[in-house]
């Protein structure tokens, strides 16, 4: 808690209490009046006085608040009217609590853990808060030590706010001492939190996964169907709410004395907030959430870091910078399209600009802590942009449209991380192109060698078919016992094209068979012994035969041939069936 400074005076029948609480939320006072007992609250101030005197609420106290002095101002009727109040010039004996001055609590419990656990917590639940805390008494800066300290704000015309509110205000801004931090240390220290919060990942997933980028770049925000002719001819195509129109007569009617620099500075910081609150807009879809304070100020330099720039590139680029390390979408198309959507609010005109800023303050106002910047940027902001001419506003209109931003400006090497991911990504689809093929030809050679199993096992079964066939067709010839020789060829063949072994009787092939044809022999006799010399002939020929498949087959002879010689004919039988020779007696 902060205790601001104060002052006490009376006449006779009221105590007049002002209370200086600047950057406070007007809205939010408590009061508390008993006795001699007064306390103020209106965060981050707390004041608790202990009055000489008894004061009572009736009804006919009076309260009113200076904005532009940030001074609150009560009058409290005396319980006894006439009745003086002495020491009222004594602030730090107003302020001391009551009862013992003393830190050290009078009765101090030395039993040693006799309790209970159980006991222990009952007591501490229902013990009171103690409001009896300590303060101190408020001192104001001399002009020489505020001098001294650096300037923010709007204009660069405050200094030593945050001296005294910083620990209330902590999570408002990133820069953790304004006062004593130069504006070259300021951008050093931005760029340098930006640098550590940009995630590579993130900034790719969106790049790569856009469909939710895409859908929110065809949002229509509702400046788009304005136009600047309405505002060069007199009128105004905006229209302002009865809530905006009753912010706009609350605030102070101020004029302000800025240098060239300042103005210039002023110009850019504008457009650097409209830049932050464009993109919220489009992010949301014109539906502002609790997540809009904090984009906005964290968007903007000027309300999170408290910078001044020098030249339109300068926001620009921390602009840009600043989208793609820390909202949810993270799209450099949102950038330029935010770019954009400000060149359209500034050709509108200054009415379209005072609503934007409007629906900030309103924004700012409505979170805590994020209020404070509405005194120190926005409120300025709301009444300033109506004093300047709408010439000045269109000029800078102009210089927006026409600047150029490219990512190399970012310098967060963006050209270079996207062509890496490409890369690796075409990398990823060429080896699973491969992977499907290799998957497709083994699909395919496994097809192929079950096709080719099949039409080797059925022309197994055709040769079966066919020496079948041949088994069941052989004939005997007449004279002496005649006999047959069919072989198979060595490729499944249609019979009719199938090459037929000559048929020779015995008494050509064995001239034994005709001298044993004159002896008496019985049928069963000849019949063995044209068997077993039959059986050597065969054994004879398949070795001469095999010897001459050798040769044409180093000869690489497209067919082998079947020789015969003076001594008997050459027989080629296929090579995995053995040669069948059948014999029929009668």
């Amino acid at each position: 808690m902060i205790t601001p400074a104060f002052d006490l005076s009376q006449d006779p029948d009221y105590l007049i209490i002002c209370i200086r609480v600047p950057y406070t939320r007007t809205s939010e006072f408590d009061l508390f009046i008993d006795g001699t007992d007064f306390k103020f609250y209106a965060k981050p101030y707390f004041l608790r006085l202990s009055l000489p005197g008894r004061i009572v609420e009736d009804g006919r106290e009076q309260a009113s608040f200076d904005i532009d002095k940030g001074v609150f101002t009560l009058k409290v009727p005396k319980e006894i009217p006439g009745e003086p109040f002495e020491g009222l010039h004594l602030l730090t004996s107003l302020l001391a609590a009551k009862g013992s001055r003393s830190a050290k609590p009078l009765v101090e419990d030395v039993s040693g853990g006799s309790e209970t656990p159980g006991d222990g917590e009952e007591e501490e639940g229902e013990e009171e808060f103690d409001w009896q805390l300590e303060q101190q008494v408020y001192t104001d800066r001399s002009v020489e030590e505020l001098g001294a300290l650096h300037k923010y704000g709007f204009g660069n015309q405050r200094s030593g706010v945050f001296s005294r509110l910083q620990a209330e205000l902590s999570g408002v801004i990133d820069l953790k001492d304004p006062e004593g931090t130069s504006a070259s240390e300021r951008r050093r220290a931005r760029l340098e939190a930006e640098a550590s919060a940009f995630s590579s990942d993130h900034y790719l997933a969106d790049l790569f996964e856009d469909d939710e980028i895409n859908r929110l770049l065809t949002f229509t925000p509702w400046w788009s169907k304005l136009s600047a002719s309405a505002e060069q001819e007199g009128g105004s195509a905006v229209s302002f709410s009865e809530e905006e129109k009753e912010q706009l007569r609350k605030f102070a009617n101020r004029s302000y004395l800025l240098d060239k620099t300042s103005r210039y500075q002023a110009w850019l910081g504008l457009v650097d907030i409209l830049l932050a609150y464009s993109y919220d807009v489009r992010s949301t879809e014109g539906e502002h959430n609790v997540e809009s304070p904090w984009t906005v100020r964290k968007l903007s330099g000027t309300l999170c870091w408290l910078e001044t720039y020098s030249c339109l590139l300068d926001v620009l680029v921390s602009f840009g910078r600043r989208v793609l390390c820390y909202p949810l979408y993270r799209h450099f198309a949102l950038v330029t399209s935010a770019i954009c959507d400000t060149v359209k609010i500034l050709q509108s005109g200054r009415a379209c600009v005072l609503r934007c800023l409007l629906h900030i303050h309103k924004v700012f106002r409505e979170n805590d802590p994020a209020y404070i910047l509405n005194d120190l940027y926005v409120t300025d902001y709301c009444i300033w942009i109506q004093r300047v001419k709408s010439k000045k506003v269109m000029e800078l209109a102009t210089m927006l449209q026409h600047a150029s931003l490219q990512k190399k400006d970012l310098e967060l090497e963006l050209e270079e991380l996207e062509s890496a991911a490409r890369l690796v990504v075409e990398e990823e689809r060429q080896a699973s192109s491969d992977s499907d093929s290799s998957t497709s030809s083994a699909s395919s050679g496994s097809s192929s060698s079950s096709s080719s199993s099949s039409s080797s096992s059925d022309s197994s079964s055709e040769s079966e078919e066919s020496e079948a066939e041949a088994q069941g067709g052989t004939e005997s010839k007449q004279g002496g016992g005649g006999e047959t020789c069919k072989d198979n060829p060595s490729q499944p063949q249609p019979t009719s094209s199938a090459s037929s072994i000559p048929h020779t009787s015995s008494s050509e092939l064995f001239p034994s068979a005709n001298r044993k044809a004159d002896a008496p022999l019985s049928a069963s006799q000849g019949c063995r012994q044209l068997i077993q010399e039959l059986g050597e002939q065969m054994t004879e020929e398949l070795r001469i035969s095999a010897d001459s498949s050798s040769e044409a087959a180093e000869a690489k002879e497209p067919s082998a041939r079947c020789s015969s010689s003076s001594g008997g004919t050459l027989l080629e039988p296929s090579p995995p069936k053995k040669p069948l020779l059948v014999v029929q007696t009668h």
